[in-house]
């Protein structure tokens, strides 16, 4: 994709410059500010203490912000697996969305299209693995919902982009809202833990988790209660 990006470089980050294999983690947001123009200027002034690697506008444009070998400041506090602040080890992509607080939206065509092709040209460059490309609520799901409910992951799986399941609709229709066992609960954060997610033990960080989750993997219903359809989805991810 060499040349197919308008600059814009952001001053918000860290000027040691890292080893091409220590980038193992692409981390995609979506900028939750009413206006484009506003997101790209604060992602380009120096107090705000934020960036991204690329920005990609509603046209399906995209903005180069950070050169790939410094770290950008986007991840905030995160963990995924063994991994803490994953800004030191991971590409950040800001999609353009007005996001919950503003009147979230559809992400547009176009838009995913061009994140689809950056994402391939970013995997196959630094060998990332499906599993470790992720939404900004993966990482920090106490903190954060981008890119949210709306944005299609089953396009990006589609791509062998990221981790998926293939289990069909009608099949989760029929588990949707069934009650399970305790055991059953136990063994769904065992799953997301093998994932990769950060599983804490007290009950509103659980709460946020399967609210990430169910964002992320069962956008139809979005309401914080383990039922056998998250549980089943669940077991069949832990094994990708």
């Amino acid at each position: 994709m060499k040349g197919n990006f308008q600059l814009n470089y952001s001053p918000n980050f860290s000027p040691k410059k890292r080893n091409s294999k220590n980038i193992k983690f692409i981390i995609l947001h979506y900028t939750g500010m009413i206006s484009e123009n506003k997101a790209i200027n604060r992602l380009t002034d120096v107090n705000s203490k934020v960036s991204c690697h690329y920005f990609i506008k509603k046209s399906g444009k995209i903005v180069k912000m950070v050169p790939e070998k410094y770290i950008a400041w986007h991840a905030g506090v995160s963990n995924w697996k063994k991994f803490k602040s994953l800004n030191n080890i991971s590409l950040g992509l800001e999609i353009h969305n007005k996001g919950h607080e503003h009147g979230y939206t559809s992400f547009q065509n176009i838009q995913i299209k061009k994140t689809i092709l950056l994402l391939k040209h970013l995997k196959e460059k630094y060998k990332i693995k499906k599993n470790n490309i992720l939404g900004h609520s993966d990482i920090a799901y106490n903190r954060k919902k981008d890119p949210g409910e709306k944005f299609p992951w089953d396009r990006l799986a589609k791509n062998n982009l990221v981790i998926w399941h293939n289990i069909p609709k009608k099949k989760l229709r029929k588990l949707r809202k069934k009650k399970i066992s305790n055991s059953k609960k136990i063994s769904f954060f065992k799953s997301l833990k093998k994932i990769g997610y950060l599983v804490n033990q007290n009950n509103k960080d659980k709460l946020n988790l399967t609210v990430a989750f169910q964002r992320k993997y069962r956008a139809s219903v979005i309401n914080g209660i383990i039922d056998e359809e998250c549980y089943y989805i669940s077991k069949i991810l832990s094994k990708c």
